[in-house]
This record gives C-alpha cells, structure tokens and sequence, in this order.
C-alpha cells in the first residue's frame, strides 16, 4: 500500500493544507518521504460531521456485524505484511522485533473485543418485570447500556500500533458503537496512514456509514483542541504526557457540554522490594530490575522508575549488582528528537537535587537520539522532602530509594502519587510486612504486582491499565483490557415500551442470545 501523506476524512483521501511536515528517522534525524499535509478546520468539522451521521446506524449495528468489522480490521493489519513493520521501525527507531510482537497486541486486542461485542456481557440487559398486583404496581423497566456518541483519539507516540490508530481506544470505542475520529500522531505519520487505510477500507467493505472512521493530522495543540471542542464529540481517549492530557481535560470541562476525558499520563511505577526477597534473590533481582528499566529504552508508560527498600548489606548489594549490568546497557535509539531532549533535561535536573547521587550508568550515546540509562540513589527522608523526585522521566531513568526501617517504606508508599503499577517482591517469609504494604498499594495503583516487573501489559478481560490521578484522568476506568469499553457507554432504563419497540437485547425471546439480568436473577443466554 503506498503512503500518500494525505489525511482519511470519511471515505476520502485529503491533503491538508494548513502545513505541512514529514516524519523523521530517530537513529539519523533524518526526514522521511512523502510530505503529510494538516488539517484546517474546515476538514475537522467535516470528520466530526461525518461521525455524528454515523453515530444512530453505527451504534444498531448487530453484535455479530460489529464483531467481523473488527476482525477484519485485524486482518488488513496482518495483510500489511513486512512493509508496516519497516516503515514503523524507520519512524520510530524501534528493533523489528518488538514491532512484530506490538502489531500482535494490536491484532489480539481487536479480536479480543470482537468476542466481547459477540458476547454482550456489555450491555448489562437487565429486565424487571411489571409487577401490576403490587401495592403500588411496578411497570416493566429494562436496561440496557448504549454508546456514548463519537470519540475523538490521540495516538500515542511510544507505541504507533497498539496505541495508536487502530490501538486500544479505537477498539473499545468502536466495539462500543461509536464511531471514531483519531489524531495521528507526527512521530509515526506513515505508520498512521497504512493503519487508518486498512480501517477505512473494512468501513466500505461492510458497508458501513463513512463516518464510523477518520483521520487527522495536525501541528501542535490546535487541531487535537478542536477535536475535543466539536459539539459532535462525546468522549476522548489519550495516551501521553500530563500536560497534554490536562490541557484536554480542561477544554473539554468548559464545554456547555462537558465531556470525559480518559487521558493516561504519567506514572513512575514503584518496585518494592522486601528483606527476605532481597536476601535470597538480590543478584537475580537487580538483573531483572536493568533489563525492565532499559526495554525499549525505557518508553513504556509502565517503566519502574522507582525502586524501594530497607537500607541493608543486602541493598547496598542489590545496588553495586545493579550499576554493574547497567553498564553493559548500550544506549537505545529513542522514538523523537523531542522526546530525547526532555530525557537529557529531566537526566540532568537530578544531577542539581541535594542528596541525591549516581549509582550507575550505561554506556554512552553514539547516536543523535540515543538514550543512556541511568540509575541514581536516596535516603526515603530525601525522597519524602523533595517532591520534585517524583515528576516523571519519559525514559531509562530510575531512582532507588533506600529507608531506615519498613516505616519509612510505608511513609514513602503513603507519599506516592498515582500510579499505573506498583510491584511488590516478596518470599513468604516477608508476607507479614506485604500484608501491611498492600492496603497503601491498593489506594495508589491500578494494577499491582508480585515477584514481576510491570513492564508489559497483557491483554486480556482482568487487565487493569489505568490508576488514580495523575497515573490517568479517571481512576475508574482502563485502557487496556476488555473493560475498557465500558469508558464509552451509558445505561438506559425504558419503562414501559411497547414489545415491538424494545432493543434487541431487551426483547423478551432474547434474539442475541445475552447473558441478562432478570428480575434479580443472572440469567445465561
């Protein structure tokens, strides 16, 4: 498939006009063909009009018609074959590998929601049925949860397939029934187009309304604001930095018709590790811990870029073992220019942090946008007194934070923002003090772990990525998982309708065949 640099504005290919720009090579800085052109705010309101058109055909889509657009969606990304993967690794800087086992993700969680929609556990069918003998009568009410309305998307820059165009938020968004406007993003824009024509052309294939997809392109703020904006738009689905999510956050409040944002911005990911563990694995452990820290150079929104533990002969080993394999860590080609400059600014910020010191680093840059890893060391009095250890470093950066006794570790547990994970690492001799640790963990993350490294997000129904503030924008909910649609719904309750009116899921010989709750029963299809 060849990229044109234009943009997918329903059934349509379009060269925007309001600039212009081309993806960049990280590991040479060097730009890459064809120019893309941005939208103008003419053709955002054209991609919004056109989802809001969709929007009652789409949602009345039935399961099983949902559930194949899906899939085929996933198999157009398969038919894309070598050339998606090398035009991604050419825009991102990203080792073919781990692009081949992202695009599987990317497939896996679209199928994935093709068997959620098939299932329709997500409806929540609920029936009550009218009690007229009762003093006083009960009409019959029904329930069932609709789609919210069109979505706007930002594809993320760290993971330009399972984060992206077709990434998680399309997914859940469209098995919900809602049509889906995405801003691509300029980091992976050829990526962007050869993803966005494959869903595109799964819309003509089963005929659906042109609006049930589109693809944007822009330059800073402007258009991603005026996505958000646009009346039509009932829901936003990011992934990136705090600043960005909040800028969201806030249009979309001063809305006259506010909207949710589900924005995942920022997370450090603390790794707890208790004394016996520490003890008995330490070596093991502080292997682990580098490779996790270094993965793809240490771009994923799951990095721990804490580690905690009691101050020990056994820490101080942990620590000499760690710095030792962070020096055969050869610096990693990193997604964007820009992303490798804030690295190096926030790497050397903690350089001016009194008591704060290097314990270790990898080996040196050799490369423009080449990352090198770094390791340093506190007390838990200075991590507890220097809020400024807690911002976020998007890449191979980590602070381990070494306490006078299990105290301090619960005090600087306590201290935490909200996170993505926490990880605990524990033998069942240190059960007594996890016990303790786990109520606080609970409060701060949405997903914790034990004897693992949070790197890696499994997709999957239990999946839980997501967590309390400023981990996301709202802690109740997930971006990766089978839970996840549940962010672009609603329930509707209808009293009283006329047999012949109901929704299929509602209707009393239950044609799809959904699980449904009646009259307080769980009653299987």
């Amino acid at each position: 498939m060849h990229i044109t640099g234009q943009m997918l504005i329903g059934k349509k290919a379009v060269f925007g006009l309001a600039g212009n720009i081309k993806a960049t090579d990280p590991s040479t800085n060097q730009e890459i063909e064809p120019v893309f052109g941005y939208a103008t705010s003419t053709e955002v309101e054209q991609a919004c009009g056109l989802a809001e058109q969709a929007f009652d055909t789409y949602r009345n889509t039935t399961l099983e018609q949902r559930a194949r657009f899906l899939e085929a969606i996933a198999a157009g990304i398969l038919d894309l074959g070598p050339a998606l993967i090398e035009r991604a690794a050419q825009e991102t800087g990203l080792p073919v590998a781990r692009l081949e086992g992202e695009r599987g993700r990317t497939v896996n969680q679209l199928r994935l929601f093709a068997k959620v929609v098939r299932d329709g556990h997500w409806l929540a069918a609920t029936i009550d049925a009218a009690l007229p003998d009762r003093a006083p009568s009960r009409p019959d009410l029904r329930l069932q949860k609709i789609a919210l309305g069109p979505v706007a998307v930002f594809g993320a820059s760290n993971f330009p397939l399972a984060f992206s165009v077709a990434g998680g938020d399309t997914a859940s968004a469209l098995a919900a029934g809602c049509p889906v406007v995405v801003k691509a993003h300029n980091a992976h824009l050829g990526t962007s187009e050869l993803v966005g024509r494959v869903i595109q052309r799964a819309v003509a294939d089963y005929n659906l309304p042109e609006g049930v997809f589109s693809m944007l392109i822009g330059a800073g703020s402007q258009v991603g604001q005026q996505l958000v904006s646009h009346p039509a738009i009932k829901a936003v689905g990011f992934t990136g930095s705090r600043t960005g999510g909040l800028a969201l956050v806030h249009t979309a409040s001063q809305r006259k018709e506010p909207i949710p944002v589900y924005a995942e911005m920022s997370s450090i990911n603390p790794v707890f590790l208790l004394e016996h563990a520490l003890v008995t694995q330490g070596e093991q452990l502080a292997r682990n811990f580098i490779d996790s820290l270094t993965l793809g150079a240490g771009q994923f929104c799951t990095n721990p870029g804490l580690v905690i533990a009691i101050e020990s002969e056994a820490s101080q080993a942990f620590l000499h073992q760690a710095a030792q394999a962070l020096e055969d860590k050869h610096a990693s080609t990193m997604l964007t220019p820009g992303i490798h400059q804030a690295y190096v600014k926030g790497s050397s910020r903690l350089a001016d942090i009194a008591g704060l010191r290097l314990a270790g680093k990898g080996q040196a840059a050799g490369s423009p946008c080449a990352a090198q890893a770094m390791l340093s060391v506190c007390s838990g009095s200075t991590f507890l007194n220097t809020p400024a250890l807690q911002e976020e470093i998007f890449g191979p950066s980590s602070i381990a934070i070494l306490c006078k006794d299990f105290t301090e570790v619960l005090q600087v547990a306590a201290s935490l923002e909200g996170q993505l994970t926490a990880t605990v690492h524990a033998t069942s001799e240190d059960h007594a003090q996890a016990r303790k640790l786990l109520p606080v963990l609970e409060r701060k993350a949405g997903r914790i772990l034990f004897n693992g490294f949070p790197t890696g997000v499994e997709v999957a129904h239990a999946m839980v990525h997501g967590g309390p503030f400023p981990a996301t924008s709202d802690s109740r909910t997930t971006s990766v998982g089978a839970t996840a649609i549940e962010r672009f719904l609603r329930p509707v309750c209808y009293q009283g309708i006329p047999a012949a009116l109901l929704p299929t899921a509602l209707q009393d010989d239950n044609p799809w065949q959904v699980t449904r709750m009646i009259d307080g029963k769980l009653t299987p299809a």
